[in-house]
């Protein structure tokens, strides 16, 4: 998955059966694959800060991975500050490949591979540099960064101390 569950989703027959190419709409399941978020502090689905499709609690993630004979959801798509984060007892991780996401994030980044005993490990791409060493003169972050592609929602800016 790029982002994320939706509640529109009953089987996975519904993703092979998307029509592609196509545009993406502003909501409904295609969109929530897309930009949906998990979210550890909520129950169920709840409004996503990115202002497009849900987020979702780690219930949800149970659900999902026993309705459809499961283990894990890999995603993508959201800064984390390690490259990688599990969640929901491990039902769901969250991998990011870009270390320094467009100069504004000190993460790293990581790469999953999955061997034949569907064991997962990861390669950890770290951070070239960290953003707050850097001096004004060396700082090439563009500006407007979070407001994205017009078609692409903007990354929500993690919490302090994630960044």
């Amino acid at each position: 998955m790029h982002g994320g569950l939706s509640p529109e989703l009953a089987s996975l027959d519904q993703i092979a059966k998307i029509e592609r190419p196509t545009e993406v709409p502003e909501d409904g399941l295609l969109c929530d694959l897309l930009w949906s978020d998990p979210d550890p502090a909520i129950m169920g689905w709840g409004y996503n800060t990115r202002g497009v499709s849900y987020t979702f609690g780690h219930e949800v993630i149970r659900d999902f991975l026993k309705q459809h004979d499961l283990d894990i959801v890999c995603r993508a798509h959201q800064v984390v500050e390690d490259g990688y984060e599990f969640q929901a007892a491990r039902g769901l991780v969250t991998i990011f490949s870009a270390p320094n996401y467009c100069g504004e994030f000190d993460n790293a980044g990581a790469i999953m591979s999955i061997d034949e005993t569907l064991m997962c490990s990861f390669h950890i791409l770290k951070p070239a540099v960290a953003i707050d060493t850097l001096s004004p003169a060396q700082d090439r972050r563009p500006t407007r960064l979070m407001g994205g592609g017009a078609r692409r929602p903007a990354t929500p800016m993690p919490p302090p101390g994630k960044r």
